[in-house]
């Protein structure tokens, strides 16, 4: 099982001028690689391998001394995600999707470079790392790192601040199924999350809080000249902004996913297609805020460590269907309380479909059905 460690490291100045060119250095190997592949297919009908770029890539290094600033497998790593955003594109193709070709990366549109294999080494007493071409670089460690470490990737965030993720490989074999409470779960935009217990998880709604500050932020920007020192500072405000928000819902996804992987061995989302539900300009904005796809992706990682299981249902009429006999009642999105004509259950809206949410996943699992809820009333 892999596992993902990042923490914080702060370069002096003279290692983060070698940081970013380091940066640009892979902008242009990655560029000239796409390059090179784009012609040979344009001129040749030739599809180039990565074991081709590679052998390309030391010539290079004879014509370009700058390359030689850069450890050899940090330039080979950038070749790499050529290969990859190459194989993305096909794969897109041959599924009928929108391919999106790989695209050259602008002045300042790379931000990160990977360590694959070494060129790397932790001192946890000093508190620092060392990079190879770089040198000893301070690193706040905050917790402690388990398993073996296979690859570091150092990224510059859009506010200046620099992090290194190191991927580890742990031997740790997964906790049996843990046996106990079944919940089904209900994402919405009035509430975060309801559950089919009945409790709610209250939208924080963080963007929303912080859209004057970050309007103001952007007006000021938007006032500055390009190209001098007083917009750089105006956009890496705007940034921490950004960043704040991002900090906040992180936090908040966190929080709640450990608390559900804690309490339930069982727990049942809805598969929703959100790029498709994006396309709804009305309801855009918030549902990129509310990020259910971050909460179902953070609860699924942890329920790998703690032996919950999270099966994902299909959402087509889950809040239309009564949880108690079965009969669709349509609703429009108003309407908050389901009322069914038939069996006369009252129930809040987003419970009725988080019921029917744990069914469908309960199901999935070969286990029993529900049966009828009790926290109803007649009409």
């Amino acid at each position: 099982m892999c596992k993902a460690y990042r923490y914080r490291i702060y370069p002096t100045s003279a290692q983060e001028t070698r940081l970013a060119q380091t940066l640009e250095v892979c902008r242009n190997v990655y560029n000239d690689t796409l390059a090179l592949r784009k012609q040979a297919w344009e001129d040749e009908q030739r599809s180039i391998s990565l074991y081709e770029t590679n052998k390309q890539l030391t010539q290079w290094k004879r014509d370009q001394p700058e390359l030689k600033t850069v450890f050899s497998q940090v330039l080979q790593n950038a070749q790499m995600r050529v290969d990859l955003a190459f194989k993305g594109f096909f794969r897109r193709v041959k599924a009928g999707e929108k391919p999106g070709y790989p695209r050259f990366k602008g002045y300042g549109r790379y931000d990160s470079f990977t360590y694959p294999q070494m060129g790397f080494s932790i001192n946890t007493e000093q508190q620092t790392v060392y990079l190879s071409k770089i040198g000893e670089v301070k690193v706040n460690l905050h917790r402690p790192m388990e398993g073996n470490i296979k690859t570091a990737t150092l990224r510059r965030y859009p506010t200046g601040k620099w992090f290194i993720s190191f991927s580890v490989e742990l031997e740790q074999i997964p906790p049996p199924f843990k046996d106990g409470e079944v919940v089904g779960v209900d994402v919405g935009l009035e509430s975060f999350a309801t559950l089919s217990t009945g409790e709610k998880i209250e939208n924080p709604r963080f963007f929303r809080t912080e859209e004057h500050a970050l309007a103001k932020a952007q007006r000021k920007l938007s006032r500055c000249e390009k190209d001098t020192r007083e917009r750089n500072n105006a956009r890496k405000v705007v940034a921490r902004v950004h960043e704040r928000i991002s900090n906040k819902r992180t936090e908040f996804i966190h929080q709640h996913s450990r608390w559900l992987v804690n309490r339930f061995g069982v727990i049942c989302f809805e598969a929703l297609q959100i790029n498709n539900m994006l396309k709804n300009h009305h309801l855009a904005k918030s549902i990129a805020e509310v990020a259910w796809g971050k909460l179902v992706q953070g609860t699924q990682s942890k329920a790998e460590w703690a032996g919950s299981k999270v099966p994902l249902v299909d959402p087509t009429n889950t809040s239309q269907l009564c949880s108690n006999c079965g009969l669709i009642v349509k609703k429009r999105l108003a309407v908050r309380t389901h009322r069914c004509p038939h069996c006369g259950l009252v129930m809040d809206r987003d419970q009725n479909a988080a019921i029917n949410i744990l069914r469908l996943g309960l199901q999935s699992l070969g286990q029993q059905s529900l049966e009828a809820p009790v926290l109803y009333s007649t009409s």
